[in-house]
């Protein structure tokens, strides 16, 4: 979910090797890992972070589609999206949920990933919030906008700001976590804020403010993904595809039944139902045939190789990359083509 820019999440990565990554949360406090079995030998380990569409992970988990597909994997919780690509990075996790946009730097850097699995598309799940009396984006110069450096967000901000000739140096531009931008903005210290669901919608409910741009206003930009690290996807290939199909058991069972399967993912959003409703409706949640798509060479936004492409230009144009990388290797769809195939599709 999600990102130049992305010379921080360098430093972010290199940082994680150094200091050997960082601590996660459960949901509860004190425990250091989420669900689905810690201490499980052998077991696999995916980092997911407050998003929408990352959590039909939980749904998997309740349903048992871990199980049913025989892979032994565990939901590692990160309430702070980037510590969830640090711990990627520092080998502390196997996978991670995490956006396109935040895989170009580790590719750019030579660490070896694998994207597998298309979760969903932001449509609207990412957004920039301001107070009632800005009406344009062109108003932000001089404001006080906050959002975590280095995070699809703060592309957003860049995306938003250069369509109407601005750059980041025109902002009074605050680095903070989106746990920490959606509260400040409440609280009136923020002319503006970028951020994502659940936060954006409490922002402009509880702010009394109101969506300025969003990823409405750049479809495509923000494929949300599941990550792997290259020797996970080399020396347990079948546990992958296992996992992949998990994926797609539960978009059938959300399908066949969708207010216990919307319920059982508010829950672990610790969100009210309808509350939840509302921020998934801001994502397009990916199926097979999305997934074969994306996964196939295109001139659109609808081909991860496209965006991937037009995105890590954008970033190098702005420093934020030193090359662009070849995402040919990244980009792994061969797992939905199996899986497609085996499922009928």
């Amino acid at each position: 979910m999600k990102k130049g820019l992305l010379s921080s999440v360098c430093l972010l990565l290199a940082l994680a090797f150094v200091l050997g990554g960082c601590g996660t949360q459960t949901k509860e406090a004190g425990s250091p890992v989420v669900s689905g079995g810690a201490g499980k030998p052998g077991a696999i380990k995916i980092a997911l972070s407050p998003w929408p569409g990352w959590f039909v992970w939980y749904l998997v988990k309740e349903k048992g589609f871990f199980e049913k597909n025989g892979v032994n994997a565990e939901l590692v919780w990160f309430p702070v999206y980037s510590d969830s690509l640090a711990a990627l990075a520092a080998g502390k996790v196997d996978a991670n949920s995490q956006t396109l946009s935040d895989t170009l730097a580790p590719a750019s850097k030579g660490i070896p990933v694998k994207a597998v699995l298309v979760n969903d598309n932001s449509a609207g799940g990412d957004g920039i919030v301001v107070r009632p009396d800005i009406n344009s984006i062109k108003e932000l110069k001089g404001k006080k906008i906050a959002t975590e450096l280095g995070t699809v967000d703060h592309l957003l901000m860049l995306t938003a700001l250069e369509k109407e000739g601005l750059k980041e140096k025109d902002v009074s531009f605050t680095n903070m976590t989106v746990n920490d931008a959606g509260p400040a903005f409440i609280s009136g210290k923020l002319d503006a804020a970028v951020l994502w669901e659940p936060f954006l919608s409490k922002a402009i409910e509880e702010g009394k403010g109101k969506l300025l741009f969003s990823s409405k206003d750049t479809p495509g930009l923000i494929p949300d993904l599941l990550v792997f690290r290259e020797d996970v996807v080399k020396n347990r290939p079948d546990d992958v595809k296992k996992i992949v199909n998990a994926w797609f058991d539960a978009l059938d069972y959300w399908q066949k039944n969708p207010e216990e399967s919307l319920a059982i993912m508010a829950k672990a959003a610790e969100t009210p139902l309808d509350e939840y409703k509302k921020s998934v409706q801001s994502v397009k949640i990916f199926g097979i045939e999305d997934n074969r798509k994306a996964f196939q060479s295109g001139s659109d936004f609808q081909s991860l190789q496209y965006t991937g492409q037009k995105t890590a230009e954008f970033l190098k144009g702005l420093d934020m990359l030193s090359k662009v990388p070849d995402l040919k290797p990244v980009l792994d769809g061969h797992f939905i083509e199996e899986v497609a195939k085996e499922r009928g599709k």
